[in-house]
């Protein structure tokens, strides 16, 4: 899959550098990030099969848990065009407070 937004989550680290387990937050997204780059998802059966603990939501977006479930990270899944659109990364109480559909 093609990743667009990493900045979202690059961001995100950069400002909470020094945040309790934000080093093993990084780490797992970096992990995260190599394995959707190299995955061929065509449906959300293909996500679920890579993630079985992602949520699939409408607005092909899927939720995906980084570090646990101490983080969280929406992305929008273009299926067709083989790309993944991350559009939101936060704790999980920042996630709480957003609508995953829409952002």
């Amino acid at each position: 899959m093609i990743v667009i937004g990493t900045d979202v989550v690059e961001n995100y680290l950069a400002d909470h550098a020094g945040h309790k387990g934000i080093k093993a937050a990084r780490s797992q997204y970096q992990a995260w990030l190599d394995i959707v780059t190299r995955a061929n998802w065509r449906n959300p059966e293909d996500v679920k099969a890579s993630y079985p603990k992602a949520t699939i939501l409408k607005a092909s977006r899927a939720v995906f848990n980084i570090k646990g479930n101490d983080y969280r990270l929406v992305a929008a899944v273009q299926y067709r065009a083989g790309a993944l659109a991350i559009r939101f990364f936060g704790s999980h109480a920042e996630y709480d407070e957003i609508d995953a559909e829409t952002v």
